[in-house]
């Protein structure tokens, strides 16, 4: 069983390697668990099984009390009518106290899967204390709230900032504050299920551009590859929603991936990093043969005598590029030569007085 350090250890590393340095770390893929548990601990601990099982490197669940979250104006969003009329007994039903989260917290240690948490409320955070969780994942609404993100950052936790709502500027206080600590940020798109056609990837290089950090997706569409495609588009970390059955009444089932969905979804994004390979430039050993005898080098167009200084009738380039580049060849041009050299023979450097 992987000690606590261990996996925080793990955690850390996989969700904020930025993605243009990474060789070797794979893409740290969180299964949001969220209130799919139906505010049942022994479904929240399937469902981690289920996670683990299907290749997440981290769960994620909710941290709230409706009582410290909802104002007596508080609704629902549309997406959420369609299990409950009111949005305090909603929140109510699907609520985990505290021990029930040290319990799932528990499980997912001895399973060795990193364990993240998102409080929603300032009240949340002895609990969140409580929990040693391995990263703080800051929900998208919460992006601009600067309280709660300034307390969460002081448990010195890595920082997940979803998002979604939020145009580029508004992101700023948030980093800024969290520019000295592990950090992470996730392209959202706060639509559930979201389009296909309004994934947007586009923004995680956006980001990149502007704020220099790591970028992640949390993706609530329903395209099985669209994490795959987030790797391609320089995600390191991925969120998906996992849930136990898709018509289950609730707010999130119906946007999420069953543990069979998720497996796949998994593999597709291992696939995608896989192809993708290190964000970097250089020639590989399969394409060795290639390199060697398919560029070209200086070549003597006839035969030349030791003494004779080198012209432009004197020389081509042909293959292989055993010889002196065809780069070079200009710089060669002018030069003496120290021996013979035959037609159609390439020039050395020894050649050259």
């Amino acid at each position: 069983m992987p000690s606590h350090t261990a996996a925080q250890s793990a955690t850390h590393a996989g969700l904020f390697a930025p993605a243009n340095a990474r060789s070797g770390p794979k893409v740290a893929v969180v299964a949001e668990i969220g209130v799919n548990h139906d505010g049942r601990r022994d479904r929240a601990v399937e469902l981690i099984h289920a996670a683990r099982q299907a290749g997440a490197d981290a769960v994620k669940l909710q941290l709230f009390d409706p009582r410290h979250l909802l104002s007596n104006q508080a609704t629902l969003a549309e997406y959420q009518k369609q299990s409950d009329a009111n949005v305090f007994d909603m929140l109510d039903r699907l609520m985990l106290g505290r021990d029930d989260l040290l319990a799932i917290r528990g499980e997912a240690r001895r399973l060795g899967i990193a364990f993240i948490a998102t409080p929603f409320s300032l009240e949340n955070f002895d609990t969140l204390k409580d929990l040693h969780v391995d990263a703080v994942k800051i929900a998208s609404p919460d992006a601009v709230n600067l309280p709660l993100i300034e307390l969460c950052s002081s448990l010195g936790r890595p920082m997940v900032i979803s998002t979604g709502t939020a145009d580029l500027e508004e992101l700023a206080p948030a980093v800024e504050l969290l520019r000295d600590r592990p950090m992470c940020l996730l392209h959202c798109v706060s639509s559930y299920p979201t389009p296909t056609e309004d994934a947007t990837l586009g923004a995680l290089a956006a980001m990149v551009g502007r704020y220099h950090v790591p970028v992640g997706y949390s993706d609530h569409t329903d395209e099985p590859d669209m994490g795959a495609f987030a790797v391609a588009a320089g995600a390191c970390v991925i969120e998906k929603h996992m849930t136990w059955d898709r018509n289950a009444p609730g707010p999130d089932h119906a946007s999420s991936f069953t543990p069979a969905q998720f497996a796949d979804y998994v593999a597709a994004i291992r696939r995608a990093q896989a192809i993708l390979g290190p964000r970097r430039k250089s020639p590989l050993g399969v394409e060795d043969e290639v390199r060697t005898l398919c560029r070209q080098s200086v070549c003597a167009t006839r035969d030349l005598d030791a003494g004779h200084v080198l012209t432009d009738g004197d020389l081509t380039v042909k293959r292989p590029g055993t010889g002196i580049p065809a780069a070079q060849l200009d710089h060669v041009l002018g030069q003496r030569l120290a021996r013979p050299v035959h037609a159609n023979d390439l020039l050395r450097v020894a050649d050259l007085a």
